[in-house]
């Protein structure tokens, strides 16, 4: 007699899902951090999306948890390719794409340490402190080396709104980006705890009373909490009056590398955009500004030799009745070239000068020339700059004017030392003509508005070819100008003296974070060889 099975009851549960195999499963953290790259690059200007950020890092830190460390290593470069492969196209505008493929690619293996680090961390209690911590050490990294650093795609700049952005004034560009990644980490461990819960059958109430849920949730809300708490106190008031500032953006012959090969040009349309701004004073359409800002290379003829370029700019200042800034390239006595900014009296002519102390690599200067040259003989089309050594704020008719030379914004040391010598107001003239109307302009914008909140000054932004902006201390744009056009901005902007939390604390909080990661690193070791010896 054989035996029947008994009927089995119909069931409302679906259909048990076959699992995938297991050559894709290795595929989904792979494309968790492809994508979790892609939206950080997408939360940058030229869109402004800040809030992108956290849930790349929750996709970031999904796709890493609990990894072994090659697999970190991997998955840290995957995601560094997304980010900065098209973050860092503009650095291809007129030199092709190997320079821009070969900065992409050796910034990405630097932040693929992160990776490897963050995955080494994941199995610790309260992780995403550690990780966030790591990452801000391998952001230290890569503003320091190689060649003094690369700080470009540091998260802070990626928040030049939102209620992170509060949070520069207390601890800088580490704390803000340590703020945004520590939310996306928390997001990240919530949702893997939840559904670890949830796969054992836990029920709401247990979900939610369980520890390790209470801790993520409070690390995912802890940092908007504090970027909201303190966004009552970043101020835009004038603290010593008020400095009546024009920027003179003169534009440039044409776009690209070659744009200076009309040097007198450059020089030309800036003092004639000067003349413009004294015609409307003379006629009563405009008051006089207390000074005048030119950007960076507006006068690649040095006037110190060159007679003609000297006579006009001094009839631009005369004209104008203000002192201006002037961006200059000039031959020191020493026979070294620099990148200068010439502060220029309508009576007496040049006077205090601040030399760009940070230089560009590969473009106002070239490291280890001949062997790069190999690879392209765009080499030899980098300068020979010699940086200057000390921070000069100039004194433009009783109002301190502390220079910020374009690459400059984006390294925390340069800023804060010209604050320190005593800026009242920040500027940061510039000379983006080289990069045609690529992303660059928008992302150095951004900078120059996490510099406002960080160190509590209106930033001015005169640019050769755009975008000029005047900045308010909030980080806010109060005027701009569009691109490759001739323009002039006239703004009363508020004088600042008092110094941020930021700006007193100097490094400290960088090295702080720097130590939560190191610290976290040294913890994981020491469990490691717990468990070894056991």
């Amino acid at each position: 007699m054989t035996a029947t099975a008994p009927p089995v009851a119909p069931s409302d549960e679906p259909a048990a899902q076959p699992a995938l195999p297991s050559h894709l499963r290795r595929l989904v953290p792979v494309g968790l951090a492809a994508l979790a790259g892609l939206l950080l690059y997408a939360s940058f200007p030229p869109r402004e999306l800040p809030w992108l950020a956290p849930l790349s890092f929750a996709l970031l830190g999904v796709a890493v948890h609990g990894r072994r460390l090659r697999a970190g290593f991997g998955l840290g470069l995957v995601f560094g390719l997304a980010y900065l492969v098209p973050l860092l196209s503009w650095t291809g505008v007129d030199v092709g794409p190997l320079p821009w493929l070969a900065l992409a690619v050796a910034e990405a293996l630097i932040l693929s340490l992160a990776g490897l680090g963050i995955s080494y961390v994941s199995r610790l209690p309260l992780w995403p402190l550690w990780a966030s911590g790591v990452w801000i050490a391998d952001e230290a990294l890569r503003a320091r080396f190689p060649f003094g650093g690369f700080p470009w795609g540091k998260v802070a700049f990626g928040q030049p709104s939102g209620v992170f952005l509060p949070l520069a004034s207390l601890g800088g560009t580490p704390l803000l980006g340590f703020a945004v990644v520590l939310c996306g980490f928390g997001l990240a461990a919530l949702v893997l705890r939840v559904a670890t819960l949830r796969r054992s059958g836990a029920d709401g109430v247990r979900t939610a009373r369980d520890r390790t849920v209470v801790a993520a949730a409070a690390l995912t809300v802890a940092p908007v909490l504090a970027g909201a708490a303190v966004m009552p106190f970043v101020s835009n008031a004038a603290q010593d009056g008020t400095a009546r500032v024009a920027l003179i953006q003169g534009n440039v012959p044409r776009m690209g590398l070659d744009f200076n090969a009309q040097r007198r040009a450059v020089l030309d349309h800036h003092v004639r955009e000067t003349l413009k701004l004294a015609a409307r004073i003379r006629s009563g359409e405009v008051k006089r500004p207390d000074l005048v800002l030119w950007p960076e290379n507006s006068s690649d003829i040095d006037p110190y030799v060159n007679q003609d370029a000297y006579d006009e700019i001094t009839r631009a200042a005369r004209a104008v009745g203000a002192p201006i800034s002037v961006g200059a390239v000039v031959t020191a006595k020493d026979g070294s070239v620099r990148n200068r900014l010439i502060l220029w009296d309508p009576r007496t002519g040049p006077g205090a000068t601040y030399d760009k102390r940070h230089l560009q690599p590969f473009g106002e200067y070239m490291p280890y020339r001949g062997f790069f040259r190999i690879f392209s003989k765009e080499v030899d089309r980098a300068g020979d700059f010699v940086p200057g050594d000390k921070a000069v704020a100039f004194d433009m008719a009783g109002t301190k004017i502390g220079n910020v030379t374009c690459y400059e914004a984006a390294f925390d040391d340069v800023v804060r030392d010209q604050v320190r010598e005593g800026a009242q107001i920040l500027s940061v003239p510039s000379n983006n003509a080289t990069f045609e109307r690529s992303q660059m302009t928008h992302q150095q914008l951004a900078m120059d508005r996490v510099r406002a909140v960080e160190h509590g000054r209106a930033v001015m932004v005169p640019v050769t070819s755009g975008i000029s902006a005047v900045i308010r201390p909030d980080g806010s744009v109060a005027q701009h100008t569009g691109m490759f056009e001739a323009d002039t901005l006239l703004a009363d902007v508020p004088r600042r003296t008092s110094r941020t939390v930021a700006t007193r604390a100097g490094i400290w909080p960088e090295a702080l974070l720097v130590a939560i990661g190191v610290g976290g690193l040294a913890w994981a070791v020491a469990r490691s060889r717990r468990r070894t010896s056991d």
